[in-house]
């Protein structure tokens, strides 16, 4: 390169990991395995916290028999709480199939 070239490109920036602070875009605070458990114990509970009725009810010409409590609840606290888009991937994707599971099995509050 000539000399005029090399005058006018500008300088290049340091990236290195001493001068990146905690305010940085690609920096992720991981949690510490209990409070990973703990959430996921969550998310299984109230995935299986249904609202059962002893008597179905008919709305609109489909039959009633269960309302998913927990799972709505679950929903609200997930986009609440957790910050990381890819963890509530993962908590939306154990919800539903704890949902689905739970549904056929003899459990929740029935009414």
């Amino acid at each position: 390169m000539s000399q005029t070239q090399t005058q006018y490109r500008k300088p290049r920036h340091r990236t290195y990991a001493r001068n990146r602070g905690r305010n940085n875009v690609g920096y992720h605070l991981s949690e510490g395995d209990g409070v990973y458990f703990l959430k996921l114990v969550t998310v299984v509970l109230l995935g299986t916290l249904w609202l059962k009725l002893a008597i179905p009810m008919e709305w609109n010409g489909i039959i009633v028999a269960a309302f998913p409590l927990g799972t709505l609840l679950a929903l609200v606290a997930i986009r609440l709480f957790e910050k990381n888009q890819l963890d509530r991937k993962i908590w939306f994707a154990v919800l539903v199939i704890v949902t689905i599971l739970s549904y056929f099995v003899p459990a929740g509050i029935v009414i």
